[in-house]
Order: structure tokens, then C-alpha cells, then sequence
């Protein structure tokens, strides 16, 4: 009878738990779903937009595989390798690990490789303005010079340059076509551009100059820009070293004693604390990134 009790007490708790999740979920539904499509589907909508910035054109179901086997297909084959030699609790935790960082890892990277090409766009803005300038100062229009830049100088300014006067040709105004390059391009030396062009195609004006004054603020920045980057050189370099140790530390170790170090590799506990070490490790470069980036 006592026995009895028990378990419908445990049965009623259980019962009491699963209703709070159940009640939560459901208050939370549209939330919840929200952040399952931005894990989802948002994740691969997003890369394909950054992309497309990139001027690089891949197959929506491909980049779909891509991402499938870069988080469940790692993982699987890491849990296969570790069922295979009998560590399977090892297993369990390192590809959850390697699948959840196989996830997360793509928006970063493609977020990279969209500021390098903006960082790319800027250092040859000098070049193809001045270039730009001296077209219209040779009687040629706006949109013939723009080609000159096209012809002239390679990507990415040469790329962005191309759309505008691809849009443009189109029939969509130069005005909305050179917004559209200031929003893919969101620098403040390309708000500058586009607004002046803007602004003296409606009022008239000297575009040659304007591009003239333009170059000397760009020139001026990236000079501040490259002094920046050499005062936070040696934060960065430091922040490389500090997060290879560790790295280099646990190789150290696992040479000069390999037995003790097995069980590392091969214990569920070891390889959650080494999973923990590492993700720690990662956290700690970026928030050293963080500190010693300066804004210009």
C-alpha cells in the first residue's frame, strides 16, 4: 500500500512537471517557433543573402547538404568513429559538441568574409574615385566613367560598380541604384559618395571636386585606420598566443606521457571538461578581440 502511494505520488509529480513544460511551450509557441526557423531555415536564408553579396552563387539544396553535413554529418561519423573502438559515452559528448559548433560556425564565417570585402571596397574607393574624377574632367558622363572603374580596376569596386550600372540600365533610376550600393556597402566614405552624387544630380554641381574632397577624407581615414591597426597588432598577436597554449600545453603533455593523457581522450568526463576547456578557450579569444578593437 505504502509502495503504491509512491509511485502514484511520483507519478503525480511527474504528471505536475510535464504540465509546467507543456504550459511554457505553449505560452512561448510563437517565440519558440521563431527561434527554431532562425536556427533552421533562417541560418541557410541568411548565408545565401550574405552570399549573393558575395557575388558568389551556390545552389539553395547544396548549401542545404552543406550545412546538414557540417553539423549532423561531423557528428555522426565522430560518434561512428568513437562506437567503433567502444568509447561511446566519449562519443555521445564530442559529437554533440562537434555538431552544435558545426551549426554555429558557418554565420560567423561568412559574416568574416563579407567585412573583408567591405575592408577591400574601401582601400580601392581612392583609386576609383580619383579614377572617376579625371573621367569627368575628359568630358565623359557619370555612368561612362563609372565603366572606366569597371574596366579599369578589379573586385570588389569594380563588382559593385557593375550592378549599379547593370540596375541602372534596367530602368531603375541611378539614384535608388546607388542607395542599393550604399546599403550592400555599408561604409561611411559610400554614404558620402552616393549622397553627393545624389545631391548635385538634382541641384548641379562640380562632381569632379566633390570626388576630390571625398579622396582626401578617405585617404585621411584609412591613414588613421592603418595607425589603429598597428597600435592593436601586438593585443591581437598576444590573444593568438594566450589561445594556442592551451592547445600546445594538452600536445606537450600527450607526448611526454601518452598513458596518462589516454584517458582524457577516451572518458566521458575528460572529454566533456576538454570540450568545456575548448569552448572556454574561444569565448576568451573573441572577448580579447573585442577589448583591443578600437572604432574609427
Amino acid at each position: 500500500m505504502i509502495a503504491f502511494t509512491q509511485i502514484l505520488g511520483k507519478t503525480g509529480l511527474l504528471i505536475l512537471i510535464f504540465a509546467m513544460i507543456f504550459l511554457y511551450i505553449y505560452i512561448n509557441s510563437v517565440k519558440l517557433f521563431q527561434w527554431i526557423e532562425d536556427q533552421t531555415l533562417g541560418t541557410r536564408a541568411y548565408i545565401l543573402e550574405k552570399l549573393n553579396l558575395l557575388f558568389i552563387k551556390v545552389d539553395p539544396d547544396k548549401l542545404t547538404y552543406l550545412l546538414l553535413f557540417l553539423s549532423f554529418g561531423l557528428s555522426s561519423l565522430v560518434m561512428g568513429l568513437f562506437l567503433l573502438f567502444g568509447y561511446w559515452k566519449s562519443g555521445i559528448i564530442l559529437s554533440i559538441f562537434i555538431g552544435v559548433l558545426g551549426w554555429k560556425i558557418p554565420r560567423p564565417l561568412i559574416d568574416y568574409l563579407v567585412k573583408r570585402r567591405i575592408k577591400a571596397y574601401q582601400n580601392q574607393m581612392v583609386d576609383a574615385l580619383n579614377l572617376l574624377g579625371n573621367g569627368l574632367k575628359a568630358g565623359l558622363s557619370f555612368n561612362q566613367g563609372m565603366r572606366m572603374v569597371v574596366d579599369e580596376i578589379s573586385p570588389p569596386i569594380s563588382q559593385e560598380f557593375k550592378r549599379v550600372l547593370d540596375e541602372n540600365s534596367l530602368g531603375q533610376p541611378l539614384e535608388e541604384c546607388l542607395e542599393n550600393l550604399s546599403k550592400r556597402i555599408p561604409l561611411p566614405e559610400n554614404d558620402m559618395f552616393v549622397t553627393s552624387v545624389n545631391i548635385l544630380k538634382e541641384s548641379g554641381g562640380n562632381l569632379a571636386d566633390i570626388f576630390s574632397t571625398i579622396t582626401d577624407v578617405i585617404r585621411e581615414r584609412i591613414r588613421l585606420q592603418q595607425k589603429v591597426d598597428t597600435f592593436t597588432a601586438q593585443g591581437k598577436v598576444q590573444a593568438t598566443i594566450i589561445s594556442l597554449m592551451p592547445s600546445g600545453m594538452l600536445l606537450v603533455y600527450t607526448a611526454s606521457d601518452p598513458e596518462s593523457m589516454g584517458n582524457v581522450f577516451t572518458q566521458p568526463l575528460g572529454v566533456l571538461l576538454l570540450g568545456v576547456a575548448f569552448g572556454l578557450n574561444i569565448v576568451g579569444y573573441f572577448v580579447i578581440r573585442k577589448v583591443i578593437t578600437i572604432k574609427t
